[in-house]
């Protein structure tokens, strides 16, 4: 009777497993977690540091990660804001403000709507969703090639040279785009205002103009500008490491997106909060 001889199994497959490398136990759970929180901190506080101290080397690369990010966000910006802003605000917004027989103050209603919420939350969405997976599928593509550890090896400041650049530039060109997409989508509004609701321009005008403050200009550079921070910090952090070959960048990819959209809604309520506690009448139609 002949027998049947086995294939010897290979290391990594199900039945033979490849045993863990000697040295530090990988947390799981809530420690991994946490681990992974000051992780991000602490790569947000080296890179703010960086980006102040000499030699300012990063500026090539900033220059072109700028030119980058635009070519990626401005039309999906533009898009986004206008039909939004028209939709969300203008229509909805303007069906809600007429059930109360007041349409006539929908320019101080757009105030709250855009300037303090709408027109930043778009920014920091499409510039998550469109920069920060090119960033993180870049760094992530060059770490399982092993190029950042050949930079590490001869001697390069992998924060100085990758992340300050991408740091600096989502920073700048969030607050750019944030002052775009709040013009485009004051003048989406308008348009739904007069075609719509039939309301005249100067009302419209006069209304936010009255709603309008300083203190929601400086919050809402302040917001934006730290949301380009949080989705850059978090994009290179989940590309520098990834692994796992190419499905490993994938994950980096929708982890990273994931983490920035969580991380900007939390921020964005506390900073609102921290706005109406500050400034108590910007919370009333005036």
């Amino acid at each position: 009777m002949s027998t049947v001889v086995q294939p010897p199994t290979l290391p990594g497959t199900p039945d033979h497993p490849v045993a863990p490398p000697p040295g530090k136990k990988q947390s799981t759970g809530i420690a991994a977690i946490l681990e992974e929180i000051a992780a991000v901190l602490l790569m947000t506080f080296r890179a703010a540091r960086m980006s102040v101290v000499p030699p300012f080397s990063w500026k090539g690369e900033f220059i072109e990660q700028t030119v980058l990010v635009i070519k990626r966000c401005f039309f999906p910006v533009v898009i986004s804001t206008t039909f939004f802003g028209f939709g969300a605000p203008g229509l909805q917004g303007g069906n809600l403000v007429n059930v109360f027989g007041t349409v006539d103050r929908l320019g101080a209603f757009f105030v709250m709507a855009s300037v303090r919420e709408f027109a930043p939350w778009i920014n920091g969405m499409v510039v998550a969703g469109v920069a920060g997976t090119a960033i993180c599928a870049d760094l992530g593509a060059r770490k399982v090639r092993e190029e950042l550890d050949a930079l590490a090896v001869l001697g390069t400041d992998l924060v100085k040279v990758l992340i300050v650049p991408r740091f600096i530039a989502l920073g700048v060109m969030t607050v750019i785009f944030n002052y775009w997409n709040t013009a485009i989508s004051l003048v989406g509004q308008l348009i739904a205002n007069m075609t719509v609701w039939q309301e005249s321009a100067a009302g419209y005008v006069s209304t936010f103009s009255s709603n309008f403050t300083i203190a929601e200009v400086v919050f809402n550079t302040l917001k934006v500008l730290t949301f380009g921070f949080i989705i850059a910090v978090v994009c290179c952090y989940k590309g520098m490491n990834a692994k796992g070959g190419a499905a490993g960048v994938g994950r980096a990819v929708n982890q990273a997106v994931v983490v920035a959209f969580c991380a900007v809604y939390v921020y964005n309520y506390l900073l609102n909060s921290l706005l109406l506690g500050a400034f108590p009448e910007t919370s009333t139609l005036r």
